[in-house]
């Protein structure tokens, strides 16, 4: 493995890797507190569209998904606080909906034969330079965002009602967590896909559940979690030639057994 460093595709992998674990420990803590796992795989889903539709208009991949996932989230938001009677229709709708769009969008592109396959599962040793300044933008972005509004996004997380009667505003903090995770979402893309990103934002956060008392602290355990399931299924995936995306989650899944295993 430590051969394989030498390499700038298993350079760029890793570094990716721990920026996005950085960014998935911190709003997997939100996601799971929120209980908006549900909302963050719709936005996941959603985002596909604007895969598809950056490949039709030959823009930046990151650039249309982005579009499409902020689009979606600050959407789902507006839905969720003023129709909660059917928002698992609307959610599942928009699930499908976006799915649709970026197919078709690709089927629309001529010439186009690229494998779709490594967005819907992640192809971690295919990021580029390009890729890894998004994701350490989206970090700093992500834990200024936490620390300037910390107080008021713990208040909105765990008793909205409170949060209103203290003057702050719900709506807007609530929209704000769900763009947050939409970009996370994002970013995740090129290290596990979009069927396996809601894995990597929750599983690490539920195990920090186990031995964290508060948000904080909740935070910093998943990124820690994050970050080790990252790495071992990078080394994984190179020895064994499998997919690093599953092998990550894979990890993840039997870290969490073990744990809860060992807890009882």
């Amino acid at each position: 493995m430590v051969q394989a460093l030498s390499y700038d595709f298993v350079q760029n992998a890793l570094i990716a890797g721990i920026l996005i674990s950085i960014a998935a420990g911190i709003i997997g803590s939100l996601v799971v507190v929120n209980r908006i796992t549900f909302l963050a795989g719709g936005i996941a889903h959603s985002s596909y569209g604007g895969i598809g539709l950056a490949i039709f208009l030959g823009l930046p991949i990151l650039l249309g998904a982005t579009f499409f996932a902020v689009i979606s989230a600050i959407f789902i938001a507006f839905i969720t606080q003023n129709n909660k009677a059917r928002i698992d229709s609307i959610i599942g709708m928009m699930w499908a909906l976006g799915m649709a769009i970026g197919i078709v969008f690709v089927d629309l592109t001529p010439g186009y034969n690229v494998d779709l396959m490594s967005y819907l599962f992640g192809s971690i040793i295919a990021v580029s330079n390009e890729d890894i300044t998004f994701m350490a933008i989206l970090d700093i972005f992500i834990i200024f965002s936490v620390l300037i509004f910390y107080k008021q996004i713990l208040a909105v997380s765990y008793d909205s009602e409170f949060a209103k009667l203290r003057g702050i505003s719900v709506k807007f903090f609530y929209t704000l967590i769900l763009i947050l995770a939409a970009l996370c979402v994002v970013a995740a893309i090129r290290v596990v896909g979009l069927i396996l990103v809601i894995a990597l934002l929750t599983i690490p956060t539920y195990i920090a559940e186990l031995f964290a008392s508060r948000l904080s602290s909740m935070m910093i355990i998943s990124v820690v979690f994050a970050v080790f399931f990252t790495i071992c299924g990078l080394i994984i995936s190179y020895f064994y030639d499998i997919s690093s995306g599953a092998s990550i989650i894979i990890v993840g899944v039997l870290t969490l057994l073990i744990i809860k295993l060992i807890k009882r």
